[in-house]
């Protein structure tokens, strides 16, 4: 599976990841609109899917999907806008913003790796005795 890792120690909040992953999906410069959070006020400063997959379950319409390499996507035409899995995130990974009918998240693309200056994010696979702890987040609703 999949995942963006990352390294909370490296951080140094400078905002890198955002500004990317907002101007890729969104073609602007707005944290606010950037799958991946960066507090720097937090101990846990970077805020990010880890694919857990339990917003497949949640969505009343089934819009949200695990794809072959086990990232968790949204079908935009599918979705209703409803953001119950903006709510039932474990990880308060999934994300809106007013000016988007559909939620988004991270899809473990990869931009913001590049960005990084400390290497904090990284593209990782999750095999064996994390990924089957994933898959049992997701399947307990996150509540384990």
């Amino acid at each position: 599976m999949k995942i963006l890792s990352k390294k909370q120690e490296l951080c140094i909040a400078c905002g890198a990841c955002e500004e990317v992953c907002s101007k890729t999906y969104f073609k602007e410069k707005a944290s606010e609109k950037s799958c991946i959070k960066i507090e720097s006020s937090k101990e846990e400063k970077i805020n990010v899917c880890n694919q857990c997959g339990v917003c497949i379950d949640i969505c009343p319409v089934r819009a949200i999907s695990r794809n072959t390499l086990g990232v968790v996507t949204i079908k935009k035409k599918d979705c209703v806008g409803c953001f119950m899995c903006v709510g039932f995130c474990p990880e308060e990974a999934m994300r809106q913003h007013d000016d988007y009918v559909e939620p988004f998240k991270c899809i473990a693309c990869g931009l913001c790796v590049h960005a990084c200056p400390t290497g904090a994010i990284f593209i990782g696979e999750v095999e064996g005795q994390e990924a089957e702890m994933l898959e049992q987040i997701a399947a307990s609703g996150g509540n384990l």
